[in-house]
């Protein structure tokens, strides 16, 4: 019973230290790159800081230390899945820190509620889903609530939302362009290795728009870097990957889920008490409501439609185990159960509990 607890405070815990760390780094941003603050306003180099920083710990953690062994990465493989998926990948990362430049963080959070949307819309596209009823009125739902919150939002401004629901369809493509092109070749990466191979591509993708947009502008600004700011930034951005996967890994997709949708509400409330300049109206809530009312539907649909394929493929397999389990081999005194098709039984294989950090974000929409 003691154990029991232990392990379900340590589970809490985490997710406090996620909630924690994802509104952190959300305000962190916005405080750096607002001219109102400290005054940053250079979102790509922000990215490039980040994707520089996680690739180099990345690196040391694989090739230095050995801490996690890399995946068999073949130049075909990078060329054709990693590449185009770091390029969708900078991108979310470059529109969506570029928003804050100009909208709130409390108005940004309520168009996150479109991730359900970009997500479904960029599978049905790429062949990934079926174009279904009940998907298709949720998506409807939410889309609503959304317009309804901006058109309650007192300082909307068209660059900041455009640039942030780009950000958000970049991010959809490239968890939709994760499944087809990694899963489908069996490639897993963990947080560790996701940086390894994404963020130096990544930071090469960022460069060509900083060269083109910022470069020249750093040069004749009078801004100061600040070494330890950007460190500190860095630090927590790296940490919160870490700590998705570690809540993932003890709990599941739908508790980050859930915790996610918490973490949007305090921070909205915290960003009107930093920024105070960020307003909210009672049309916003409203349209945030009705949204989050839609993400919730579509997060309990999801895991409906897991659960009966999961059942589905059981009640296939299990007569396959059944017909296998008669088909034995005796090497060396050491039993070995052998499938319907002469392999291995799945059930006496290790399963390795090291799960997909990138694989999970993929079925994740909060």
């Amino acid at each position: 019973m003691k154990m029991v607890n232990s392990q379900l405070v340590l589970t809490y815990f985490y997710i406090l230290i996620y909630i924690c760390l994802s509104s952190g780094v959300i305000l962190f941003n916005k405080w750096v790159l607002s001219p109102k603050y400290f005054n940053f306003p250079f979102p790509i180099t922000l990215t490039m800081i980040h994707m520089g920083f996680s690739g180099a710990v990345a690196f040391l953690l694989v090739r230095v230390f050995k801490v996690v062994q890399p995946v068999k990465m073949t130049f075909q493989i990078y060329a054709t899945c990693v590449i185009p998926i770091s390029a969708f990948f900078a991108a979310s990362l470059w529109f969506g820190n570029t928003a804050y430049l100009y909208i709130s963080v409390a108005f940004i959070q309520m168009l996150k509620a479109l991730m359900p949307v970009a997500t479904f819309v960029m599978a049905v596209i790429c062949g990934t889903n079926k174009l279904k009823c009940d998907l298709f009125l949720n998506m409807v739902l939410i889309s609503i609530g959304v317009v309804v919150s901006s058109y309650g939002e007192i300082h909307f401004n068209v660059i900041g939302t455009v640039y942030q629901v780009t950000g958000i369809f970049a991010e959809a493509l490239r968890l939709v362009m994760t499944q087809v092109l990694l899963q489908k070749k069996g490639l897993t990466l963990n947080p560790v290795t996701s940086l390894y191979y994404i963020a130096p591509c990544s930071f090469l993708f960022l460069s060509v728009p900083w060269y083109m947009l910022e470069k020249r502008q750093m040069e004749v600004s009078q801004i100061q870097f600040n070494f330890w700011i950007f460190f500190l930034n860095a630090n927590c951005a790296l940490a919160l990957n870490f700590i998705v996967f570690l809540v993932i890994g003890r709990t599941g997709a739908v508790t980050i889920r859930v915790a996610g949708i918490l973490k949007d509400w305090i921070l909205i409330s915290l960003s009107t008490v930093i920024f105070p300049e960020s307003t909210i109206t009672t049309l916003n809530m409203i349209g945030y409501g009705i949204a989050l009312c839609g993400v919730v539907i579509y997060n309990y649909l999801m895991v409906k439609g897991v659960e009966a394929s999961n059942n589905q493929l059981q009640d296939k397999t299990m007569p396959e185990m059944q017909e296998g389990k008669a088909d034995k081999r005796t090497l060396n005194n050491k039993t070995c159960s052998i499938d319907a098709n002469g392999k291995p039984d799945a059930s006496e294989t290790v399963v390795d509990e090291e799960t997909s950090l990138i694989t999970e974000k993929n079925g994740s929409s909060v």
